[in-house]
């Protein structure tokens, strides 16, 4: 398997930590990418009209993406535990990853805003909105944190990953600022190897 990456995407991330978590990392090889919506990459626009990372090319030469797709096969195809199967723990889990993905996507769109758009065409009230977002969704896990223990679910993994990406890009911010109980689940998941391994660059 091949994964088309970039180190500092969230959403590669939670590939890789869901590959960890299943004990498949090492079988995975991972080809650092550029991605960008102003510049084409005809190598992954082959494997993905999107032109997105990640993006997993499997070993028959077929592709599959985005990360959901990507984590959930690599979890069924080799008996993992990071899908609940069943009943509440699966719809909480999966839940708990949309909310995370939300979080990474505003994230995401905030950096496209200051880094790529030319200053003079940013829209503050834009961020304003997808910083607004980002707060409500670290305002809800921290009443709810995800699930710990042992073993990680894909939600938990998917807010390990945004919280990363918030302190890798946005560490300025203090997200976790007032927030004891999520700063509490993040400082005891950053000891797991799934986590340390695949730390952004």
């Amino acid at each position: 398997m091949k994964l088309y990456y970039s180190s500092a995407s969230p959403f590669a991330r939670k590939v890789l930590m869901t590959a960890a978590e299943v004990g498949v990392l090492d079988r995975i090889e991972v080809v650092a990418t550029t991605v960008m919506p102003t510049a084409p990459n005809t190598t992954v626009a082959a494997l993905n009209p999107l032109m997105q990372v990640p993006t997993l090319e499997l070993d028959d030469g077929s592709s599959l993406y985005d990360s959901k797709v990507i984590c959930e096969y690599l979890d069924w195809e080799f008996n993992g535990h990071v899908f609940p199967r069943e009943g509440a723990r699966r719809w909480n889990a999966l839940r708990t990853n949309a909310l995370a993905d939300g979080i990474m996507n505003a994230a995401l769109l905030i950096r496209y805003e200051v880094t790529a758009r030319p200053e003079a065409l940013r829209w503050s009230a834009w961020i304003d909105g997808q910083r607004r977002k980002i707060a409500q969704g670290l305002d809800q896990f921290d009443i709810d944190p995800p699930a710990g223990g042992d073993a990680l679910d894909i939600g938990g993994i998917a807010v390990a990953c945004a919280l990363g990406y918030l302190g890798f890009r946005f560490a300025d911010d203090h997200w976790l600022d007032g927030r004891p109980q999520l700063k509490a689940w993040l400082d005891a998941v950053a000891q797991r190897e799934s986590f340390v391994r695949t730390m952004p660059r």
